[in-house]
Parts: structure tokens; C-alpha cells; sequence
């Protein structure tokens, strides 16, 4: 081999380094100045309107994150909302039927729709594409409809109201925006971690090519339904602390709609990077905020940024940050 190839080979691996090294430099500070914003948001005001929507946005970002974990196994999952609404009626009806402390509420949050996911999760998986996306957009439908039909325990379509917080101090809007706070920092730190380790590039494998990841040795089947278990356990507590936020829930909060809604803030943000699902949760819940003094042009609004964003972000927004890097390395490279 040439000593010219060496060093072509040497400065590609080198480039390569440091674009990752970039990479992960970038998503450190938004991680950090998310944490710092989220933080320090009380200690600026603590305005109701501010509290709830900081709250929310927190709620969301753990159900978005949860349903990218099964997204990065290469599928997409339309019953996401559906366990997050076993979660909350197991943490609501665990306090206010059978008289559980609130921890074992929220246990019981992860641990209901994460023993329905590990049932069912060795069937589903098997399937793949739309297959997969009609089947747990059925499994959905079931298990809303489970929510509609046991009135005498759910309370039916009413749902249940007035419901009590465990503990007399979340009765302030700061504090329970720090206990969800408290919860979302967890949440991103395990996920953010799971990535990172030999499972998070098994999952990675596996969606680029199942039969290639299966001869590697990586048992694809069991990663799968581990992940699918782990998220939508995670998903089922976003919708205990939503429950308990809201003071109530019906078989409406946790619809097709707003699976949906998981689904197109993940391909908003990023399909296959964790601070997409994270951007693409501030870009769905924020902007229509920003557009409530337009009330008759809001959908229409919401709706031509949203085509914008897809049409020339396809990678979602987390694709800016990359096409800005490389603009600015473009640059310095025609200076130097």
C-alpha cells in the first residue's frame, strides 16, 4: 500500500473522528442548556401558564423519547398512546381503588403497560412495515375501547375525575413542575445511556438490516421486545404524572390521534436521533402557543410550517444543526 493511500485512509478515519466528536460536542450542549433552561424556568417566573407549559412539554418529551427507542428498532408503533393510558388508569385507580402508596402507583404505571408490551411485544415484532403499523393501530383501538366499555372501573367515556395528589405539597405548580422535572431528567439520562452502550448499536444494527444484525450473533427478537417492554413502561409513567397533572383522564386522551401526534414529533424532530424526538416535542407543543392569537388561521398555520419543515428538513430539524456545521467547515475550508 502507497504511503499516499495511508495518508488518505489516515486523514478520512481522522475526519471522521472529529465529525463525531463534533457531533457529540453539539448534542452535549443542547442536552446541558435544555437541563440549565428547564432548571433555572422557575427561578424567572412562575407564572401558571409558564408552569404548565413547562410541565407539559416534559411529559411530552418522555413519551416522545420512549416511542423513539422502538422507532430505532425500525418500527413504528401506532399503540403508543394506548399504554401510556394503561399507565395512567394503573397509577389512578392504584391510589383511588386499592389505596396504594403514590410509589407504588407509579411503579405500577411502568410496570402494567410494560407486562402488556412484553405479552404481546414477541407477536408484534415479528411483523415489520405497515404490518406492524396496522397491528398495533388495532391494539390501540382494543385497548381504548377496553377503557370505553369497563365503565364500573373507568369510569367509561366520562372518564375520572377530581383526581387527588398523593402528596399536599405537589399542590403548588412549581413543585410538581420540579417533580416531573425530576422524572424527565431521569428518563433522558437512561435513554441517552442506553444509546450509547452495546444495546444502543444492536438497536442500530437491527434497523438497518434484521438478517445481518440476527448472523452477527445479536438476538434480534429479544432486543426487540426488551426495548418495547422498556418503552412503553416509560410511556405508561409520562401518563401517570399527566393524569395526576391534569386531574383527569378519559379514553380520549390516549386515541389513535395521539399516538399520531408521538409519531409526527419524532419525524419532525429526527427520526433516528434522540434529540430529534426532544426538538421535534418543543417545535409541536411551543409553536402553537406562539400562534394563538391567529385562532382561525392556527391549523392552517401549524399545518404550512409543518409541510415546510418536512419538505426541506427530511431528516427532521436535528438536520439543520448538521447542515449549518458543514456550511461553517465549507467555509473555513475555502478561508484556509
Amino acid at each position: 500500500m502507497s504511503t499516499t493511500t495511508l495518508s488518505s485512509s489516515a486523514s478520512r478515519a481522522a475526519s471522521g473522528l472529529m465529525s463525531g466528536a463534533s457531533a457529540f460536542g453539539v448534542k452535549a450542549a443542547l442536552a446541558l442548556l435544555l437541563t440549565v433552561v428547564f432548571a433555572g424556568l422557575p427561578l424567572v417566573t412562575t407564572a401558571q401558564f409558564t408552569m404548565s407549559l413547562g410541565t407539559t412539554l416534559m411529559i411530552m418529551a418522555i413519551a416522545a423519547v420512549s416511542l423513539h427507542l422502538i422507532i430505532r428498532t425500525g418500527h413504528v408503533s401506532l399503540a403508543h398512546a394506548a399504554f401510556m393510558g394503561l399507565g395512567a388508569y394503573a397509577a389512578v385507580l392504584g391510589t383511588t381503588q386499592f389505596s396504594l402508596p403514590f410509589p407504588l402507583a407509579l411503579l405500577a404505571a411502568f410496570l402494567v403497560p410494560a407486562a402488556a408490551a412484553l405479552v404481546l411485544g414477541p407477536l408484534l415484532l415479528r411483523l415489520s412495515g405497515k404490518y406492524f403499523v396496522l397491528v398495533t393501530f388495532l391494539v390501540g383501538e382494543i385497548i381504548r375501547l377496553v377503557f370505553v366499555s369497563w365503565q364500573s372501573f373507568t369510569g367509561g367515556a366520562n372518564g375520572i375525575f377530581g383526581i387527588p395528589l398523593p402528596y399536599g405539597f405537589l399542590e403548588s405548580p412549581v413543585a410538581y413542575y420540579y417533580f416531573v422535572f425530576a422524572f424527565t431528567a431521569l428518563s433522558m439520562a437512561f435513554v441517552a445511556r442506553l444509546l450509547q452502550s452495546e444495546v444502543g448499536r444492536s438497536i442500530d444494527a437491527i434497523r438497518e438490516e434484521n438478517r445481518l444484525a440476527e448472523c452477527s450473533g445479536i438476538p434480534v427478537l429479544s432486543v426487540k421486545v426488551a426495548i418495547f417492554v422498556i418503552a412503553c413502561g416509560m410511556v405508561g409513567v409520562a401518563g401517570a404524572l399527566s393524569a395526576f397533572f391534569i386531574r383527569y383522564i378519559d379514553p380520549t386522551s390516549f386515541s389513535i390521534i395521539q399516538s399520531l401526534n408521538l409519531v409526527v414529533m419524532n419525524i419532525v424532530g429526527g427520526m433516528y436521533q434522540m434529540a430529534g424526538a426532544v426538538i421535534g416535542v418543543l417545535f409541536f407543543v411551543i409553536l402553537p402557543e406562539f400562534l394563538r392569537g391567529y385562532v382561525e388561521l392556527q391549523r392552517v398555520i401549524f399545518g404550512v410550517c409543518l409541510v415546510v419543515v418536512m419538505a426541506f428538513l427530511p431528516g427532521g430539524i436535528v438536520q439543520l444543526v448538521a447542515r449549518l456545521r458543514q456550511l461553517v467547515a465549507t467555509r473555513r475550508g475555502a478561508e484556509g
